[in-house]
């Protein structure tokens, strides 16, 4: 039985546990949050000084391929979606890296609806890593950590999946896999229904070798072993059944946390697999505005779904590898699904004049410079129906714009005038340089300013 002392410190460590293992705000900060605050006042919680973050101290010059993402209070006081990515890494003892992420999950949370959503996506999916042509997505942090990419590994990884799927990515929550056995351990176990059983006789055994694992259909009680093994294998059943599994395992440690169901005993230990086995760039501050957001989100309202064989196609490199080539418009329509836009589509303030448009017949190209996901394809699809010829539409090669801006290749005036109205872009924020691009004539990136004007966002 846990005493009115204890209660408070076990609260605390029960909500970074579930928030920073397995982003648990998103799901379940609820019971914990009212307490933590002065909890975290009077008490050191040591495993939240032995966190890395890959965001640099302030005033710090870093390369531009690092994102510098707003604060949690600030995305959610501006009713923003909090994104999170989660990535599981096959570390071994002994082994230095870098690494491949054998498990990698998108979180988000949406202040403005109290609803949350997670996106399980294949470690063998094939696409393109910005700046390292195309290959595997588990493959980024792997490159990002051996080609010393800026922010490392975890900083790779989250552009890759920002540019595979649109969605920016705000954070990461990095667990290593005999971490995750550990903390499992530690809480006691998980209570976990078997659909199918399992019968994979070349489960990784840690050593560079296999072994036989054998799980029964039914519901079980399992260790952190057991629990890693019905989240990692994928040999006995394909990799979609696998990342279904690990959805499970997710939301049965959300269950068991919040039902307070974990023996006391297991607070030290928590303690110390959270240091030793946990990285994010999350601080506990930006955890707690987290805990703060999720509270009002019921388990209904949390919304899950995988990137599945019904988007995606086996295929096999010229290097004999196997892949998965998306169907990406079924992808993004998944998607879109799960991470709505919070803003509307946003409608032009002028009515323009399409045979003085036509006339000009200037190429347009759009680029998402904000936060807001699929802010270039909304707008393109209003000024497409005013006109204009926008030839491509897309997200620009970074997201921190504070106002837009409009690049002017060609003298196209009628059009010029158009852009700058319907967009609010200010003139000082016009840039000419005429001649210098062959393949369009202007060229919009969409800033903070346009994407807050059109959701009315504070």
């Amino acid at each position: 039985m846990i005493s009115s002392t204890q209660r408070p410190v076990w609260r605390a460590v029960g909500t970074f546990f579930l928030i920073v293992v397995l982003s648990g705000a998103l799901m379940s900060a609820a019971l914990f949050f009212v307490t933590v605050r002065d909890v975290v006042a009077q008490t050191n919680l040591p495993f939240t000084e032995r966190i890395v973050r890959t965001r640099p101290p302030r005033g710090e010059v870093v390369p531009t391929p690092v994102f510098s993402a707003p604060s949690v209070p600030e995305l959610v006081e501006q009713q923003e979606r909090v994104n999170v990515l989660l990535l599981g890494i096959d570390q071994r003892e002994n082994d230095p890296g870098p690494y491949r992420t054998d498990t990698m999950i998108l979180f988000s949370i949406d202040p403005a609806t109290n609803t949350a959503a997670m996106l399980s996506i294949p470690r063998d999916l094939w696409g393109s890593i910005p700046g390292y042509g195309e290959q595997r997505i588990n493959m980024a942090h792997f490159i990002g950590d051996y080609r010393d990419y800026p922010g490392g590994g975890v900083a790779l990884a989250k552009k890759t999946v920002w540019y595979a799927l649109g969605v920016p990515v705000h954070y990461y929550v990095r667990i290593n896999f005999s971490g995750f056995e550990r903390a499992v351990d530690a809480i006691g176990g998980l209570d976990i229904e078997v659909k199918q059983t399992i019968h994979d006789e070349t489960y990784p055994d840690g050593n560079y070798g296999t072994m036989l694992v054998h799980i029964d259909a039914g519901m079980r009680h399992m260790d952190g072993k057991t629990a890693l093994q019905f989240a990692r294998s994928r040999h006995g059943t394909s990799d979609f059944d696998r990342m279904a599994r690990q959805q499970q395992v997710i939301m049965a440690i959300r269950d068991k946390v919040i039902g307070m169901n974990v023996p006391l005993s297991a607070i030290p230990s928590l303690i110390e697999i959270l240091g030793d086995t946990v990285q994010t760039d999350l601080t506990l501050d930006e955890t707690l505005a987290l805990a703060d957001a999720a509270r009002k989100i019921d388990r209904d309202n949390i919304r899950s779904g995988i990137i599945d064989d019904a988007m995606t196609t086996t295929v096999i490199t010229s290097t004999k590898a196997m892949v998965e080539v998306a169907d990406w418009e079924k992808v993004r329509a998944l998607v879109d699904d799960l991470f709505p836009s919070s803003a509307p589509t946003p409608e032009p303030t002028v009515a323009a004049s399409p045979q003085r448009l036509a006339e000009e017949n200037a190429r347009v190209a759009l680029q998402n410079g904000s936060l807001s996901a699929g802010l270039a394809r909304e707008t393109a699809d209003v000024l497409r129906a005013e006109g204009l010829a926008i030839v491509s539409s897309g997200n620009a090669d970074r997201f921190d714009f504070q106002e837009s801006l409009l690049i002017v290749y060609s003298d196209k005036p009628y059009t010029r005038q158009v852009l700058i109205e319907h967009l609010g872009i200010k003139p000082e924020n016009v840039t000419e340089r005429i001649g210098q691009n062959g393949d369009v004539d202007l060229v919009v990136i969409l800033g903070r300013d346009y994407a807050q004007r059109v959701g009315s966002a504070p």
